[in-house]
């Protein structure tokens, strides 16, 4: 499972070949002890994190959609995603 990218102690990763159990484009975040599944509209599919992560999550995909979706596209097809740097 790639990861895409960590900021705040929240780590973004993206699974090959992942898109029939939510039929949505998402990534998987994991902070501390929680996990979630949340989907590149902001919106979480499973799983939990803390509001405020929650938040940060989602502003943090508005602000990377476009690499974010050509990171998802690429890991369904089997490719390596590249990297998204938190701080850009």
């Amino acid at each position: 499972m790639p990861e895409l990218s960590r900021f705040f102690g929240i780590v973004v990763k993206i699974i090959f070949f992942d898109d029939e159990q939510h039929h949505k484009p998402h990534v998987h975040v994991y902070y501390g002890e929680y996990e979630a599944s949340v989907g590149l509209d902001g919106t979480l599919l499973a799983g939990y994190l803390p509001l405020k992560q929650l938040r940060i999550v989602s502003g943090w995909i508005a602000i990377h959609e476009e690499e974010l979706y050509k990171a998802w596209n690429d890991a369904v097809a089997g490719k390596q995603p590249e990297k998204i740097d938190p701080a850009r």
